[in-house]
């Protein structure tokens, strides 16, 4: 098709050839074989060149579009290998509460930059790539020096108004202990606050028995949204939670708890480059560093 449409366009099989980088020769015996198999004359040869036959027009005009059309696609995908690209891995909760809520901001200053969030419950450091941008969880010193705190752990208990008015939470912080809880799972020992951890930091105790029965979940977008239900009482995230604080969605139903050196830290690429810089400069001012 590219060889008939190439030898219309020019006027000769000479010209095609140039074009195509290819032999006169080759490209008349492409046509001959065209022809053959066709059955009919495709192109009418002259001292000056070629031109097409009235079955050969309709041929050339379905080869010419497809042609076209090929080598439209191929700008495309070219354009879009081209197209700057960054990979950032993290978990489900740092992802859906505090990213994605945010990431049209960066979409509107940086469009041309592709952006894959790879979320997953346990980030591993062997999945994050040489250019890839990892914010995982965990102690201070679990992290390169090169690693920078983004989000400082700071929880505090959660639920709707309507739950806290009818247990009275905030009256005393040992009314907790009786309320319903919502626990995030994790695998023992929790790298986070926990309800276990919690009481422990408020020097309480629970209670085996005297309390509602409670609830867990394996994510952490569960365990907000069982809150949101009227189910019980969450542990907030401070820096995830915000935008349900604003909203009243949920509201605190205790003393908050913090952990300095513990929180989402941000791990820049082993191998920057202009657009992971970008990104990285960005996610520091959206958390206020």
């Amino acid at each position: 098709m590219r060889i008939l449409a190439e030898t219309v366009r020019r006027g000769s099989f000479s010209s095609a050839a140039g074009a195509l980088g290819l032999s006169q020769p080759g490209v008349s015996y492409q046509i001959k074989r065209l022809e053959e198999q066709a059955g009919f004359a495709v192109l009418n040869r002259h001292r000056h060149g070629v031109e097409l036959t009235a079955k050969g027009r309709r041929l050339y005009e379905i080869a010419e579009r497809a042609v076209t059309d090929i080598d439209a696609l191929m700008r495309e995908y070219e354009a879009m290998a081209e197209r700057p690209s960054l990979r950032l891995h993290t978990d489900y909760a740092f992802s859906s509460l505090w990213l994605i809520p945010k990431m049209h901001a960066f979409r509107l200053l940086y469009p041309e930059i592709d952006i894959q969030i790879v979320a997953t419950q346990r980030l591993r450091q062997e999945d994050v790539g040489e250019s890839d941008i990892a914010i995982p969880f965990g102690e201070q010193g679990s992290f390169d020096a090169n690693a920078s705190i983004l989000l400082r752990e700071e929880v505090v208990p959660v639920c709707t108004l309507d739950y806290l008015d009818r247990n009275d939470l905030l009256a005393d912080p040992k009314m907790l202990a009786r309320a319903r809880l919502i626990h995030l799972d994790a695998l023992a020992p929790a790298p986070w606050f926990d309800w276990n951890r919690y009481f422990d930091g408020l020097g309480l105790a629970r209670e085996p028995a005297g309390h509602e029965g409670d609830i867990s979940f394996n994510t952490y977008s569960l365990v907000t949204q069982a809150a949101s239900e009227n189910q019980g009482v969450a542990l907030g995230w401070m820096g995830l939670i915000d935008g349900l604080l604003r909203s009243r969605v949920l509201v605190k139903a205790g003393p908050a708890l913090q952990a300095p050196h513990r929180g989402y830290w941000l791990v820049p690429p082993r191998s920057p480059d202009k657009q992971s810089e970008r990104l990285v400069s960005w996610l520091q001012s959206e958390a206020g560093k």
